[in-house]
């Protein structure tokens, strides 16, 4: 009952944006549509269903690309792509990050020293020349983009989660649980770790909004997902000429805008997720 109460409680805080529960709509709308892309989108993504660089209209909502491709349709597809991203590398980065830090946390000493100086060692390259090196080792693919981008973003997650554990050891339920006897695996898991969870959670909205950007710009320079799969970042490297830019505006802007509305969307929702975790901020 009581954990029901809190879960309201925070519920409660977070209706409270406004604009969060917008972004939150709009997210689950285009989640509802990407996994629904075969059935929602008119035309295969990659099929030539009209003429090169048509304008919207005769059958084509957003037109066609210079191929002949419905634009509207590899839109849809692309969001698929740009959210697997976001979701995939953020789930890998936060369960390295939030196993790594539970343990340097919790156990100090010797695993502390080796895990925050390999974290260190990792924080100190810059984060985009790491990405770009390793997308150039391991090669351009969907897949590939997932893994670097979930091992490269764990660091935080590990250092915020240590500094947590840090706190919480010195606890008196904690402190309890030991003296107990109870098993370390159960205290970190069922102890430490789920008062934990609110930061984690926040820093992970964040973490997802990167791994979105950072796909787009990895396909947009031709290192990320390759054509002719669609992704917000690849459909916008194809609008990067002059022509394009000036007299087929429909090429570019509607994936710029997803991937706005989309960073956007999870950013409130990451604030407002900060502020319903508060316990100073009031329900009314």
């Amino acid at each position: 009952m009581a954990g029901n109460s809190y879960l309201k409680a925070v519920w409660k805080r977070f209706k409270k944006h406004k604009l969060a529960m917008i972004s939150l709509c709009f997210l689950l709308l285009v989640i509802f549509v990407s996994l629904l892309a075969p059935l929602v989108a008119p035309y295969h993504p990659d099929r030539i269903t009209g003429d090169f660089g048509a304008p919207p209209g005769d059958g084509h909502l957003l037109g066609t690309d210079d191929v002949g491709r419905d634009v509207f349709s590899r839109l849809i597809y692309a969001c698929r792509i740009s959210l697997t991203v976001g979701v995939l590398a953020t789930l890998i980065s936060t369960v390295i990050g939030v196993v790594l830090g539970l343990i340097s946390g919790f156990f100090g000493k010797i695993a502390d020293s080796i895990i925050m100086r390999f974290t260190d060692m990792v924080m100190s390259f810059p984060y985009l020349l790491l990405v770009l090196v390793a997308a150039a080792i391991f090669g351009p693919s969907l897949m590939n983009i997932i893994l670097i981008l979930g091992f490269v973003n764990w660091p935080g997650v590990a250092r915020l989660v240590r500094g947590n554990v840090l706190s919480l050891r010195e606890r008196a339920f904690v402190q309890g649980a030991i003296v107990s006897g109870l098993p370390k695996p159960y205290i970190l898991f069922s102890e430490i770790l789920p008062n934990t969870v609110a930061p984690v959670l926040i820093h992970s909205s964040s973490v997802m909004a990167f791994s979105i950007l950072d796909e787009a710009a990895l396909s947009f320079l031709g290192m990320g997902v390759q054509t002719p799969t669609a992704s917000l970042g690849n459909m916008l490297g194809a609008a990067t000429s002059q022509a394009v830019l000036t007299d087929m505006p429909w090429l570019w802007i509607p994936p710029g805008i997803m991937i706005v509305l989309i960073v956007m969307s999870v950013n409130f929702i990451g604030d407002a997720i900060r502020d319903a975790f508060d316990p100073t901020n009031p329900l009314i």
